[in-house]
């Protein structure tokens, strides 16, 4: 795991035997591991966000637990959130799922079954991810790959800084491979209009695609002109 893709897990835990142990394991996972001893002060650092996961003990001074599961749920941002708490009672356990927690674990519990928990929990969550991005039309053509979710555009790896409009008339060509658009259709779809004496807008947009996205700009192998016609995307151009 790269420092990049390094996950935080926020661990609210009032027994500090209990929260060291966690923190042993988790960093020795590689995770970033940030601890809180009661409820209020975790329910602020809840505000802040900029945290992967949620692991919560359910009784603790001040905010309970699972008052701290409802606020993170409060948020618009999705976090994996697992409850750990002695309170094993089937009702305790379908009121915390109930909540909108990922998962349970009662105490005493197995820190190696921990943390298998915590990686499923985090390869579900990227696979949803990958799902809503492909649901919105994100795309991936031989080295470039559009997000329309985060709006980051790639080219065999590498970040590419792109205006908004430069963003969406990419977006468009790459959802449409080997389809032919007139400059008139491109106004049409992404500009939102179709006034004939504009298409010099969709010339200089393309030209600084070309710039941006491919290896030699005066031979495009991704944005082609078809003389006469307009442009299409070749999808299969490497």
């Amino acid at each position: 795991m790269s420092a990049s893709e390094t996950k935080c897990i926020l661990v609210v835990e009032d027994d500090p035997d209990i929260a060291d142990l966690l923190a042993i394991h988790l960093l020795d996972e590689g995770y970033r591991v940030e601890h809180f001893a009661d409820g209020d002060a975790a329910s602020e650092r809840l505000r802040h966000g900029g945290y992967d996961m949620l692991l919560l003990d359910i009784m603790l001074p001040g905010v309970s637990g699972l008052d701290l599961c409802r606020q993170a749920r409060q948020h618009t941002a999705y976090t994996p959130i697992i409850i750990l708490s002695a309170r094993g009672a089937e009702s305790q356990r379908i009121l915390g799922l109930e909540l909108g927690a990922d998962d349970y674990i009662a105490k005493p519990f197995s820190t190696l079954e921990l943390v298998a928990r915590i990686r499923a929990l985090f390869r579900r969550e990227a696979a949803l991810g990958r799902d809503a991005r492909r649901a919105a039309g994100a795309v991936e053509h031989n080295g470039l790959s559009l997000d329309p979710v985060s709006r980051e555009a790639r080219v065999d790896g590498q970040p590419v800084t792109l205006t908004a409009r430069e963003f969406d008339l990419l977006l468009y060509f790459a959802q449409h491979p080997g389809q032919v658009f007139s400059r008139i259709d491109l106004l049409a779809k992404v500009w939102g209009y179709s006034h004939a004496g504009y298409e010099h807008t969709v010339n200089t947009h393309i030209n600084r695609l070309r710039c941006k996205i491919e290896s030699d700009p005066a031979q495009p192998a991704r944005i082609l002109t078809v003389w006469g016609v307009g442009y299409k995307f070749d999808g299969t151009a490497a």
